[in-house]
């Protein structure tokens, strides 16, 4: 089977030659090939081909058309700090202190076309289904509605102006829905098989259960609803930390693949989630700090944890970090072939 063959079929609970393996390589990518990582985030092309050489030395299902967790609100006019060796951060949001996010003119739907780094991860979407066909599953990103809020205006002052202003926070969140639908068909009309969704700010370390099942989940519902449209080939959705209070609402979102961290057990997935395939669940750190024997007996319990069930593709629970020890995810590439 090729790996988009071996991914769709376990994410659709039918036969598939072996568990798939997907180490979520970002960055390390770049540092494996001897890159200054802001060079990696700025420019497509160069990104397609430190993919490109993570997937010849370690030989896993998916490549990654994803630079970091600020594409979207950079495109909106947040201005960011870049350095040569780590991810960018956000100098200033783009909603000014005191503004009103909802001032006419002030935010607008990007064009993936024209606007930031999106044409670059556009680009590095096209080189990447170009070299590897159908063969290797080609994964975009978009960030969730809720996400990109909170990166326009600041973390803080977004959960305030949802307290305070709350049917003005949920226009927000429609604009920002609209961000996704939009990246996301882009990323798939350049060749992306799907785009992954971020929503880091919709986990529970951030923001209540409740809150999620009032204003984020019938928009990541929308959300996974319109990259379907757009040919996605399943909804994937990534929310790190300690999920486990909000796995029974992903069903309803109309996600076919759900990122669980090392927080959640295989026991509460499979509770909450008998029919959903789950993707994770190695501590991202654990690559740096620990050995390789220890990456492949967690990678082995996995698999035994999960074989009964089925619909389970063997990750990370979050990034693997860009300084990992390349033997680790080996280790972790290599378990399912020998387990």
């Amino acid at each position: 089977m090729s790996s988009v063959e071996r991914v769709l079929a376990t994410a659709r609970f039918t036969a598939a030659d072996r568990v798939p393996v997907i180490p979520q390589v970002f960055g390390h990518a770049a540092v494996l090939a001897g890159e200054p990582l802001g060079d990696y985030l700025r420019d497509g092309e160069l990104l397609a081909r430190c993919q490109l050489q993570a997937l010849g030395r370690y030989g896993y299902d998916a490549v990654f058309a994803l630079m970091d967790v600020s594409v979207e609100t950079e495109a909106m006019g947040s201005t960011l700090a870049y350095t040569p060796d780590a991810y960018p951060t956000i100098a200033e949001h783009a909603v000014p202190a005191g503004a009103d996010p909802l001032e006419p003119g002030l935010l607008e739907v990007p064009d993936p076309a024209s606007d930031g780094r999106m044409p670059e991860l556009l680009a590095a979407a096209s080189v990447l289904r170009e070299k590897v066909g159908d063969e290797t599953l080609v994964v975009g990103c978009v960030l969730g509605p809720m996400t990109v809020a909170t990166q326009l205006l600041g973390a803080e002052r977004a959960l305030y102006y949802a307290v305070d202003e709350p049917e003005r926070f949920a226009r927000l969140l429609d604009l920002t829905l609209e961000v996704g639908l939009c990246f996301g068909a882009a990323q798939v009309a350049a060749g992306a098989h799907l785009p992954v969704v971020f929503e880091p700010s919709a986990s529970p370390a951030v923001v209540p259960p409740a809150f999620f099942r009032e204003l984020v989940l019938p928009r990541l519902s929308r959300l996974f609803a319109g990259l379907s449209a757009a040919g996605a080939a399943a909804g994937w959705l990534h929310i790190a930390g300690p999920t486990a209070p909000l796995l029974p609402y992903y069903r309803d979102a109309g996600v076919d693949i759900v990122n669980v961290d090392y927080y959640v057990s295989a026991a509460q997935v499979a509770d909450a989630l008998p029919s959903t395939c789950v993707d994770g669940s190695i501590r991202s750190v654990a690559f740096v700090e620990e050995p390789r024997d220890v990456i492949a007996g967690q990678a082995a319990r996995l698999l035994d944890a999960f074989a009964p069930r089925g619909g389970f593709i063997l990750s990370s629970g979050c990034e693997i970090p860009p300084e990992s020890h390349p033997e680790n995810v080996a280790a972790l590439v290599e378990a399912v072939r020998v387990h």
